[in-house]
């Protein structure tokens, strides 16, 4: 294919591959993780097509790990799913093995060693998904475990602390006690053996979610090895970076968000995330194996794709329109998150290759510095949106309150206020709620088991699942699924106007999102990275006073030029050192993704259209030309 060649040569002229191997994820780790594409399911065969595929194609863009996500141990068979237990291969220590009827390299007892072999050999780096603890199939076996004499599983098995998510599959360890030491070490030792280079740790970190412990002893552990092997952690459900900071410095990377696929809420939730670790100054801090880590904004679900937990693999493309794509793989750059391609690399189409091969979008996910969002506000013409998150019901702010409204057709209403310096706002709207037992309807049913449902996007029932949080209205959201008499669809609105859903222990609150958002970083090169974001339903000029790279570079004072039109933060309440003097601001470069080029800019407009983004490549100088870097 002309396209992949093209792109090929252009890669290698411009050199983006990773920085220097001298320690571990020394630039955000980048390449292509199965679950989005294979759930559970994917097959040797499948994996190795795809990993020749990136080894031909995306390896000179950086693209060097290739990761199996979960459950790769599970026969697929008759009542096998993400849930069910009693189907997991482990040996005579307790230890999960490949399924050989999956992958038939690894039969006779040789684990992934075959097919590390054949990554190796392909130039790529060969990674595994692994989960909490141990397998309850081992704790039914009662197994011995290897290296330590006369303990089992069920002496080191917690079986208090479940997985919250999979509680029937697995459970934590005792990680202080000699036979936990012991099971983790001889863990370790294996996947080592077998040629393991990253590690995808899950059910570990997030709120509801931390095991510190184990973190901490699966980190000796992997050191203890000697293997250069990097560390993830996940699923990261509500991680914050005060949680953060207890890690980073002995993993590599770590998710800060819940599962992220291809819905625009999805997208939409990562912005405040993204920009509470990148003002906690975590993106790039030191990490394990005297490399660093990174907070990770989890896998690309672009392309080719399947869904969360199905039995099936890829059979749909990526649900986001393309400005939606850009604005994801934007965001992930600018926040300097690992980019782990989820999408089916068979099937991968020239619009989206050469959007994830980007040479600028790849330049500032590697060597851009002082990242961060310098901007979240509204512009005339725009409103903040309401976002549907689940919180801790004890941390719930009283801005949100729920209400019971039957007179028309049986609805929960939510009211959430919010009081700024500048302004006062009232976010508002409703649900349809039926009970649970299908009885007829009282006041007293409301105190009890019901399901919120809409019909925005069909009848679709609210979901308490603790994933990422998820947007209300115009937003297409994952907090609602198809509606299901299961657990985590009940609720109950209590005396207080709090929405608890019993089985996560969660609570909804209802926040605001501005929509219009600035990100900044600056280059390898002395270039300055601008991006505008529009996460609202309309189309809208975003405008920024170049002179606002001031504050980036202290003493120096530049002039602004007021641009025409709707204009972006106002100086100097949301942009300070904004006054003009006699000196000029030149800027010279181009807007990334359209290719358009600026000559001797003294500010940045775009016309930025809904959920899409501008992403601006500058060199700029001062009066006399001198250059700002």
């Amino acid at each position: 294919m002309a396209w992949l060649l093209a792109i090929f040569s252009l890669a290698i002229a411009t050199r983006l591959l990773p920085a220097s191997t001298a320690g571990l994820a020394l630039t955000p780790p980048r390449g292509w993780n199965s679950y989005d594409s294979f759930s559970w399911i994917v097959s040797e065969e499948e994996f190795l097509q795809n990993a020749k595929i990136l080894a031909n194609t995306l390896a000179p863009f950086g693209y060097e790990y290739v990761v199996i996500d979960f459950l790769w141990y599970r026969k697929q068979e008759k009542g096998a799913s993400v849930q069910s237990s009693g189907h997991d291969l482990i040996d005579e220590w307790g230890r999960p093995v490949p399924d050989p009827k999956r992958w038939p390299s690894t039969a006779g007892g040789k684990g992934f060693a075959p097919i590390a072999d054949k990554v190796h050999a392909m130039g790529l780096k060969f990674g595994i998904h692994v989960m909490r603890g141990i397998t309850t199939v081992a704790v039914a076996n009662n197994t011995p475990i290897l290296g330590a004499k006369g303990w089992r599983a069920k002496d080191i098995a917690l079986t208090s602390q479940p997985c919250p998510w999979m509680q029937e599959c697995f459970v934590s360890i005792n990680t202080t006690s000699a036979g936990g030491k012991a099971f983790l070490k001889s863990l370790y030792d294996q996947y080592a053996s077998w040629g393991v280079d990253f590690v995808k740790h899950d059910c570990v970190f997030g709120a509801d979610n931390i095991d510190l412990e184990e973190i901490q002893a699966v980190s000796e552990a992997i050191t203890n090895t000697g293997r250069p092997i990097v560390y993830s952690l996940s699923p990261g459900v509500q991680a914050t970076p005060s949680l953060a900071s207890s890690v980073s410095g002995i993993v590599n990377m770590y998710r800060i968000t819940g599962d992220d696929w291809d819905r625009w809420g999805d997208v939409a939730a990562h912005f405040d995330v993204a920009k509470s670790f990148a003002a906690a100054g975590l993106i790039g801090a030191p990490g394990l194996g005297g490399g660093k880590s990174w907070p990770d904004l989890d896998m690309l679900p672009l392309g080719w794709l399947t869904d969360g937990g199905a039995p099936y693999g890829p059979y749909r493309s990526c649900r986001l329109s393309f400005d939606e794509q850009k604005t994801q793989l934007t965001l992930w750059a600018m926040a300097k998150s690992p980019l782990m391609y989820g999408g089916d690399l068979r099937n991968i189409d020239q619009a989206t290759y050469a959007m994830i091969t980007n040479p600028t979008i790849l330049e500032i996910n590697t060597h851009s510095t002082e990242n961060t969002e310098y901007y979240a506000g509204t512009l005339p013409g725009t409103e903040d949106v309401p976002l549907l998150t689940l919180v801790s019901c004890d941390e719930l702010s009283s801005n949100t309150h729920w209400t019971l409204e039957k007179k028309q057709n049986a609805r929960i209403c939510w009211n959430a206020s919010r009081t700024t310096s500048s302004r006062s706002s009232v976010l508002s709207g409703c649900f349809n709620w039926t009970s649970l037992s299908d009885s007829s309807l009282s006041d007293t049913e409301s105190k009890g088991a019901i399901r919120l449902w809409t019909s925005d996007f069909g009848e679709l029932c609210m979901d308490s699942q603790p994933n990422l949080p998820s947007s209300i209205g115009m937003f297409a959201s994952k907090r609602f699924s198809f509606c299901t008499m299961e657990n985590s669809q009940a609720w109950q609105l209590l005396p207080n106007g709090k929405l608890l859903s019993p089985s996560s222990g969660f609570c909804a609150e209802v926040k605001e999102v501005a929509p219009i958002r600035i990100w900044l970083a600056r280059g390898l090169k002395g270039q300055y990275y601008v991006a505008f974001f529009n996460l609202g339903q309309n189309s809208t000029t975003v405008t920024y006073s170049l002179a606002g790279l001031q504050q980036r570079q202290p003493g120096l004072k530049l002039a602004t030029t007021k641009a025409r039109g709707a204009q972006g933060p106002e100086a100097p309440k949301t942009q300070p050192g904004l006054d003009a003097d006699d000196s000029t601001t030149q800027c010279t470069g181009e807007e990334v993704w359209s290719r358009t080029e600026l000559d001797k800019v003294e500010s940045l407009s775009a016309l930025v259209p809904s959920h899409g983004c501008a992403l601006f490549s500058l060199i700029c100088s001062g009066s006399g030309g001198k250059n700002l870097a």
